[in-house]
């Protein structure tokens, strides 16, 4: 069977992530070389849903996930529908966009089934659904072309692994219902070049499975099915499972007590709607879910140990946003100023704190305190002014703020929003008679930690120029650490910030040398 090597991109406004559709045959498949219909979609039906009908050319539809958090485990998906129509939704491509948010390359296959001779295939079907002996007979010369479509989607897939970033040795194969029975087929009958590396049949048919044979080597399976299956189904899924289990084969079942047939991805506010996130279980227990390529925090400390801490974060700033309990004991113990002390705050996210941190002594030496927390915006700083800022009683405030707002840490970037909470900050100092300066945003071309956003260097620059005109246009203090420090990418070179976003303490002698000069005009005047 020869394959097009070809991949033909679908551009379409209705899926997330872009499409790539493959052909699985160069002409007509055989088994099917006399089918003279062509393939429809029916969307007005009893199940309210997309169904694909009279397949005659088989395609696997691939789903491809951001390549930050890209793991290189793929999955083939067979939708059900009785092997006479395909449930392409909520058993495709609904199943296909969850497995790209867990970093899994997804095939949606269309695979050849029987012909319906209506425009309406789901009445056509219910007719025959009361005689399942009829309707395997009927189905029983199809089954196998499926089955054949299944295989050689498998090949194709582990073939081109490496073209599309995929591990061949981490390509799995699941199925639903009719796409169950595919998928138990399929692995029953697969060589080593198209055998897939772990199965998940769901609400399987047995009845219709071509083959028995368990693979020798390790083929994990994970199996799902309703207790109240409509079709009866759920004796199939339980065999399925101890037919592995006795062969020492890695093997999770799940039953739940209700959710009926074909529940695939539907939501009935029911347990079975979280099947999936079972399923992502499994998958990071069998070693599916690693990053091909982590950033460097979860290099460093760890994915599992990373993605924790994140969920600290976004509990705690559900309890604090501003994160006002930071600095609330170390303001207490703040002394009143001193006659004629010229005490500044520094104002700021990570990199203000990561300054104070990495050269105490500046901060000690010239009466300047820091008050920088790491991932906040500029909001966020906006909320704890009056506590981290006025409550100190300085004589003036260095605002530094907005690369966390332009890499999207605590929702999606506006110029103006952020702007906006700058000028806010201003305009409290100032009727608070605190003088002010404002610092530019340090050059950054992208975000270690948001890496999907691309290229921000170009906002960075924007909110800078509006910064800087706005502190002319009214008389303030404007630090420009970014002309200084930047390079010919609008970003920083490693010595001076060895991530491209925080500065080591080289490019930290660079800033308190621009800020001292800035500080010391304002009190001269």
């Amino acid at each position: 069977m020869k394959k097009i090597i070809t991949l033909l991109l679908i551009l379409t406004s209705q899926f997330i992530f872009g499409q790539q559709v493959i052909k699985l045959y160069e002409g007509k498949p055989k088994g099917s070389e006399n089918w003279t219909w062509s393939e429809q979609i029916s969307s007005k039906n009893v199940f309210n849903t997309d169904l694909i009908y009279n397949v005659t050319q088989p395609t696997i539809t691939a789903f491809f996930p951001p390549k930050d958090i890209a793991t290189g485990t793929a999955v083939i998906i067979a939708p059900g529908g009785a092997f006479h129509t395909l449930s392409i939704n909520s058993e495709g491509i609904d199943v296909a966009k969850w497995l790209n948010s867990k970093g899994v390359a997804a095939f949606v296959l269309k695979y050849r089934v029987a012909r319906s001779f209506t425009d309406d295939p789901v009445k056509e079907l219910m007719g025959k659904m009361g005689d399942f002996k009829k309707l395997d007979e009927e189905n029983a010369p199809v089954v196998p072309l499926a089955m054949a479509d299944g295989l050689v989607a498998m090949q194709y897939v582990r073939s081109h692994a490496k073209e599309m970033d995929i591990d061949p040795n981490k390509i799995g194969f699941m199925g639903f219902s009719a796409g169950g029975t595919l998928t138990m087929s399929v692995v029953y009958n697969a060589n080593d070049e198209n055998r897939p590396n772990f199965i998940a049949p769901i609400y399987t048919y047995g009845n219709a499975i071509i083959g028995s044979t368990i693979p020798s080597v390790k083929t994990p399976i994970f199996v799902v099915v309703a207790g109240d299956d409509q079709l009866g189904l759920m004796p199939h899924s339980l065999d399925i499972y101890k037919k592995w289990f006795d062969a020492k084969q890695p093997a999770e079942l799940h039953i739940f007590e209700k959710g009926g047939h074909g529940f695939g991805m539907n939501k009935q506010n029911i347990p079975t709607d979280k099947w999936y996130e079972r399923f992502g279980d499994w998958l990071k227990l069998q070693g599916y879910l690693k990053k091909l390529y982590p950033n460097k925090y979860e290099k460093q400390f760890g994915e599992d140990a990373t993605a924790q801490y994140q969920i600290y974060e976004w509990e705690r700033m559900k309890s604090d946003f501003g994160y006002l309990a930071k600095y609330k004991e170390a303001n207490k113990k703040v002394s009143p100023p001193k006659t004629n002390e010229n005490r500044v705050v520094f104002l700021g996210n990570s990199i203000t704190e990561g300054w104070a941190n990495a050269d105490s002594a500046f901060f000690i030496k010239n009466n300047f305190i820091g008050r920088g927390i790491s991932g906040q915006s500029s909001v966020q700083t906006l909320l704890r002014f009056r506590q981290d800022v006025l409550s100190l009683n300085p004589k003036a405030v260095v605002i530094q703020i907005g690369t966390n707002d332009v890499a999207e840490n605590t929702g999606p970037y506006n110029e103006d929003f952020t702007f906006g909470n700058i000028q806010s900050m201003v305009e409290i100092a100032q009727a608070n008679k605190v003088k002010v300066i404002l610092a530019s945003i340090l050059p950054a071309t992208n975000f270690e930690w948001r890496r999907s956003l691309g290229n921000r260097s170009a906002m960075i620059v924007a909110l800078n120029n509006r910064i800087k005109s706005y502190a002319e246009s009214n008389k303030i203090p404007f630090i420009d650490y970014h002309s200084v420090m930047k390079n010919e990418q609008n970003g920083m070179n490693p010595e001076i910030a060895p991530d491209g976003v925080h500065p080591s303490l080289k490019g930290y002698k660079m800033m308190e040398e621009m800020a001292l000069k800035t500080i010391e005009v304002i009190f001269k005047k």
